[in-house]
């Protein structure tokens, strides 16, 4: 107990607060094979490419320990592109909606019709399509795009950002927020849940209490003990509290883990699952409306390739194959101390288009959510860190059971022999 909770003299201290795991996120983008046609009022036909893999470091700063058996930190991420484990460079172009116009022209729909013509015709003179050939780099990490200053000039306040735009452009070099958890001093029970996020107990993105609530840990690590029911975490990337359920009991290298995998019920609808209509406005079962915190575009998140989905999503773009074994997320934790072992964390981003009257660029696009791109996070101990896991926590305490067998078994005669000598 004392080595997993979130204090300076323990052993778990240094992989809490630099952790050890050798993480990488590995990125795979949809390719529009046809857009000329989908401005026509095709479906759209995709092609996966990558995976584009990256090196992730993790470490924490600003820790501060509070005098309620608390303590705050920013963990920040740092992202080093890995080219031996790429398939094709950051300098690919590849064709996808201009997520820019598109999510703007949405987003417009229900202005007046005479800012849709000024918008436009504004469109026309920076030469803005609906779809775009850029790079892997500009699409992650970013691009200059004199749309953003122009939607500022005419609609101020709708995109309230400057500078670059790409869909990775803050997740760099940048930390998930201010956490304040619980340290386990006194109650080994609450160790890594969290208390506040960036000093909120709740959020004001969605529209219940239930699904604004910040609940579980930090998604790191979890309290000892663990019963093969269910896990929950906070992601500020899906800007929710999420639920894994237990799915079987394993082992990792010899290390024994309960295996907690996604419910069906994780992006269901409010009308499938009742208590996700605080999530809502909803479409379809199997995507999560994220706009209210992603500065109102018309984002959705989801498994890859749709899975566990609608069957109409999938057969609304042509190339996605959804499977368990590639498109699943999972967490193996080793239920005595509640340390992940190996996992592999998967979302996917989706922008909703479609024909906007007024707005020439977007032709005769039938209405659809159209994946963008899936990304993993995933990581597993191993090496030394491994080997003293291993050694604590299975060959120890498998060798105190085994004297402890011995011991009953010789406390027997002894017990006899000294009921005789008395």
């Amino acid at each position: 107990l004392q080595n997993v909770r979130i204090d300076p003299k323990s052993i778990s201290f240094n992989m809490w607060k630099d952790v050890p795991v050798p993480f990488y996120m590995t990125v795979h983008f949809f390719e529009v094979l046809n857009p000329k046609e989908v401005i026509r009022g095709a479906k759209p036909v995709v092609t996966q490419r990558g995976p584009y893999v990256y090196r992730e470091f993790r470490s924490k700063t600003n820790i501060t320990f509070h005098d309620n058996d608390t303590v705050s930190y920013l963990e920040y991420r740092h992202l080093f592109f890995e080219p031996d484990l790429s398939n094709g460079t950051e300098d690919e172009y590849i064709v996808v909606p201009n997520i820019l116009m598109m999510g703007a022209a949405v987003m417009m729909e229900k202005l007046p019709g005479f800012m849709k013509i000024i918008l436009s015709g504004a469109l026309a003179s920076l030469k803005e399509e609906a779809f775009m050939n850029r790079t892997v780099r500009e699409i992650l990490w970013g691009y200059d795009d004199p749309l953003i200053d122009t939607i500022n000039t005419f609609v101020p306040g709708l995109i309230p950002f400057k500078g670059k735009f790409g869909l990775f452009v803050e997740l760099n070099n940048s930390n998930s927020g201010l956490f304040t958890v619980n340290t386990g001093m006194k109650n080994i029970s609450k160790v890594h849940m969290v208390d506040t996020w960036n000093g909120l107990k709740k959020v004001d993105y969605w529209q219940s209490n239930e699904c604004n609530m910040i609940n579980g840990t930090a998604g790191e690590m979890w309290p000892p003990f663990m019963s093969p029911t269910s896990l929950e975490f906070y992601s500020p990337d899906a800007c929710r509290s999420m639920t894994l359920v237990y799915e079987q009991s394993g082992n990792f290298k010899g290390v024994p883990t309960y295996r907690f995998v996604a419910p069906k019920t994780l992006f269901a609808n409010g009308t499938d699952y009742p208590p996700n209509e605080g999530f809502c406005p909803c479409m379809q079962s199997g995507i999560q409306n994220v706009s209210t915190c992603r500065l109102n575009a018309p984002m959705f998140i989801s498994h890859p390739h749709f899975y566990n989905a609608d069957p109409a999503l999938v057969d609304a773009v042509e190339g996605l194959h959804p499977s368990k074994e590639e498109h699943a997320l999972f967490l193996d934790v080793h239920p005595m101390t509640g340390i992940p072992m190996n996992c592999s964390i998967k979302l996917q981003l989706n922008l909703y288009i479609k024909q906007v009257p007024g707005i020439l660029q977007t032709g005769k696009i039938k209405p659809v959510v159209l994946p963008l791109l899936w990304f993993a996070e995933s990581g597993s101990i191993e090496g030394s860190v491994l080997k003293q896991f291993y050694t604590n926590l299975v060959l120890l305490p498998s060798l105190l059971e085994y004297v402890q067998y011995i011991v009953l078994g010789l406390s027997g005669p002894l017990i006899i022999a000294a009921a005789v000598l008395m």
